[in-house]
């Protein structure tokens, strides 16, 4: 491969930004693939959730199945980089907090937290701007919500 041939095929897999609701499924998405797997019952409760929330409210099951199917295929093509990223930069300062809790919330509920997952929270409420004690406050609340 030339030189020229590398920066395109870098440059294609820059991803267009999301919309508010597709950044916040996609960090969710990256939450639940940050262990390295994806389970189908990941793949249920990531449904249940988004589907509750009041962002994702007025959209029918079949959209969010598409949307859950978009957000994998970029996963599965590009990376959870890319899909990060991308989710990143494309949700909306008043989405990030709330983001970070839903997050912390799915990870947090399973009983097992992984190193990956550790780093991934860590990673996330950097990457979103949310101050340290914020996120210690939320984590702490998922722990003892999910401890029931």
């Amino acid at each position: 491969m030339g030189l020229v041939d590398k920066m395109f095929s870098a440059h294609t897999q820059v991803q267009e930004a999301f919309s508010p609701a597709e950044a916040f499924a996609a960090i969710t998405l990256a939450a639940y693939a940050s262990d390295g797997y994806l389970s189908e019952e990941e793949t249920r409760e990531f449904t249940a959730t988004l589907s509750r929330m009041k962002l994702f409210r007025s959209y029918p099951n079949d959209v969010i199945n598409r949307l859950f199917d978009k957000l994998l295929g970029i996963l599965q093509r590009d990376g959870i980089n890319t899909l990060f990223d991308t989710a990143k930069e494309s949700l909306p300062p008043d989405l990030r907090e709330a983001a970070f809790a839903v997050t912390a919330d799915l990870i947090l509920a399973s009983g097992i937290f992984t190193e990956e997952e550790n780093s991934f929270l860590n990673d996330l409420y950097q990457a979103l701007g949310i101050s340290r004690d914020i996120a210690i406050q939320v984590v702490q609340v998922m722990m003892i919500k999910n401890r029931g």
